[in-house]
């Protein structure tokens, strides 16, 4: 019996306890049944017995520990790969945009991504471009000793210094910035449908073998009230093309380029060339083609926008 006593005073005391106060459901979901479990543990119906909701540890209130950060690893250490900055491709020496910038791109000096000694080419003076030259015609006269030539015979006399010019004409994308090649040529246009100028020729220099890749590159983007000179097109693969390069890098180099300098819709890179490494040395394999591409903004986002773009440029209209 006094079991039974005991069961009926827990129950009584819970009605009053019921009576007395009515929980507000949207403080606390659960206000109810917290309030109900506080008070079968006191006689009294002081609220200031009721239980604290749990929190997560790092989330205590009162606690001086921050919150333990949710982002992942990718997320806390995303870098961007813009203009100027170093790409997982690969690149040089990344840069950093200056307030005084007069390029259109964000580029202090106007190179993209330029190499170690790139700079030192870029202001060289006449004086250092000659002695540049020569030392760089001693470097082939001993290439040519090293194969087993003779420099000095008829045929090979003046090849080091022709090598020497050639090289240098080669990879003259060195010494040009990038706002000389576009030279103010963006205008303001109400025209916000796809440009298209395709079948640029391209020839550069595989960074690993020294040896020629030749192709052609198309080039689209769609208007966001600016639109670039169409040759300026042209011109900006020609200047990442006229250095060292991998066709991947050249490609997104190129995208990359045209998005900051008048900031379009969407880019959009296609490339296909032959590369003299594969097809003269190595595996020899003449014929084979390599096509890389580079999709940004919208060309990336939008499949139709896309396939639109591939339509126009495979299309057979001459």
């Amino acid at each position: 019996m006094a079991g039974h006593d005991a069961v009926r005073d827990s129950l009584a005391k819970l009605r009053i306890h019921a009576d007395r106060s009515s929980p507000d459901p949207h403080e606390h979901p659960r206000g109810s049944e917290l309030e109900l479990t506080a008070t079968a543990d006191s006689d009294d119906g002081d609220r200031s017995h009721l239980p604290v909701p749990d929190f997560p540890e790092q989330e205590q209130p009162g606690s001086d520990s921050a919150p333990t950060s949710t982002l992942t690893g990718a997320q806390q250490h995303a870098q961007r790969e813009g203009y100027g900055f170093r790409p997982v491709s690969g690149s040089s020496t990344p840069l950093i945009a200056t307030k005084g910038a007069q390029s259109p791109l964000p580029d202090p000096n106007g190179l993209g991504w330029p190499a170690k000694s790139t700079l030192s080419r870029l202001h060289q003076s006449p004086a250092e471009r000659t002695a540049r030259e020569e030392k760089l015609a001693d470097a082939v006269r001993t290439l040519l000793e090293c194969i087993g030539e003779d420099p000095e015979r008829d045929g090979l006399k003046r090849t080091p210094e022709r090598y020497a010019k050639a090289l240098m004409w080669m990879t003259r994308g060195y010494e040009e910035r990038l706002a000389d090649v576009i030279n103010d040529a963006i205008f303001p246009e109400d025209h916000d449908e796809m440009v298209i100028v395709r079948d640029i020729d391209i020839f550069s220099l595989c960074e690993h073998h020294l040896v020629p890749f030749t192709g052609k590159i198309t080039i689209a983007y769609i208007p966001r009230k600016l639109v670039l000179g169409l040759s300026k097109l042209a011109r900006i693969a020609e200047t990442f093309s006229r250095r060292l390069q991998v066709q991947e890098r050249l490609t997104r180099q190129i995208a990359i380029a045209v998005e900051e300098a008048i900031k379009p819709r969407g880019v959009a890179v296609v490339m296909e060339a032959t590369h003299l490494c594969m097809t003269m040395r190595g595996v020899q394999k003449p014929g084979s083609a390599t096509i890389t591409s580079c999709m940004l903004g919208c060309f990336r986002t939008q499949q139709k926008t896309r396939e639109e773009f591939l339509t126009l440029m495979n299309s057979k209209t001459r």
